[in-house]
């Protein structure tokens, strides 16, 4: 429109192109600093009568529409927002996790996976307006006022709270508001510095992961099975944990053709996959060990150990 308006002005009123460009940004924003033929406009040229009509009303249509525009996004996103705050009240039983960091993400996936409905809290205002955008339950917390955000959360209705910020000091004074105001909630949390774990547990949480020990011990038993599927952690870490492994039952296996009952009295044993399939009827008294089946065992590192080098 700017350039438009430059021809019209420097055609019709014969101005030069920086003072034509001038009088055309004066007229399309309105601010009205040049008048046409020094506001005769009686005298106007007819056809710069109708081209400056025309800028006039393209521009302050086009004007409106922007106008019209914001305010349809900053509508549609203030809706957005409290739409999810009116359905984040209907919430029951769901899951309250602080911290949206690169572990609090993997939270988020894998409950979105498993089905529970939950509520991120996060500090990083960015975050939250990103999580609502993408449909997902969020509140922003602000260090002055955490009980406002758990309270918008929900927790008087929520089932647990998991904590899985990066920085153990937040997450205990996230821990303590959290006991505070739920007394009877389960809260579980991860710890950066294992030193802390007492400190956390008097804090109020329930079930406490040691990230780094976590991850140490996750790689170490990784070394303890040749086909290992995962690992479970004792409630209190320091005790050690059980290794889940993957068995499978070679052409030379003695295993062929024996019942679990009897293989139960060396390895614990909590499944069998045979042809992609984990079977229901392994406790049956008449089911046997087939070639190439998988046993799934459930035991300490070292025993596990010892009854793969003794089947094998």
């Amino acid at each position: 429109m700017f350039v438009f308006g430059t021809f019209v002005f420097s055609r019709y009123e014969g101005l030069p192109g920086l003072l034509a460009l001038f009088a055309s940004v004066s007229t399309v924003t309105t601010i009205g600093l040049f008048t046409p033929n020094n506001g005769n406009v009686f005298a106007m040229n007819r056809n710069e009568v109708i081209m400056v009509i025309v800028l006039m009303i393209i521009s302050v249509g086009s004007g409106a529409s922007l106008l019209q525009s914001t305010i349809s996004v900053a509508t549609s996103e203030h809706g957005r927002v409290e739409a999810r705050k009116r359905l984040m009240k209907r919430l029951k039983k769901h899951i309250i996790v602080y911290g949206y960091n690169h572990m609090g993400k993997y939270v988020d996936e894998k409950l979105d996976e498993i089905g529970f409905d939950y509520v991120v809290i996060s500090r990083d205002a960015n975050v939250v307006r990103e999580l609502i955008y993408d449909n997902v339950f969020a509140v922003l917390e602000t260090q002055t006022d955490p009980i406002k955000a758990l309270k918008s959360a929900g927790i008087d209705k929520a089932s647990k709270i998991i904590v899985a910020d990066t920085n153990d000091s937040e997450n205990i004074r996230f821990i303590l508001t959290a006991r505070k105001l739920r007394p009877d909630i389960k809260i579980h949390t991860v710890v950066q510095d294992p030193s802390l774990v007492e400190t956390i547990r008097d804090a109020g949480a329930d079930f406490i992961i040691p990230s780094s020990v976590a991850m140490g011990q996750l790689l170490a038993f990784s070394t303890g099975a040749e086909d290992y599927a995962g690992v479970v952690f004792l409630k209190r870490l320091g005790t050690g944990g059980l290794l889940i492994s993957e068995f499978r039952i070679n052409p030379s296996s003695p295993l062929i053709g024996k019942r679990l009952q009897e293989v139960a009295e060396h390895a614990k044993i909590v499944g069998v996959e045979r042809d992609g399939t984990i079977m229901g009827n392994v406790f049956d008294g008449s089911f046997t060990l087939k070639e190439n089946d998988t046993l799934l065992l459930f035991d300490d590192p070292s025993n596990l150990k010892k009854f793969q080098e003794k089947q094998s």
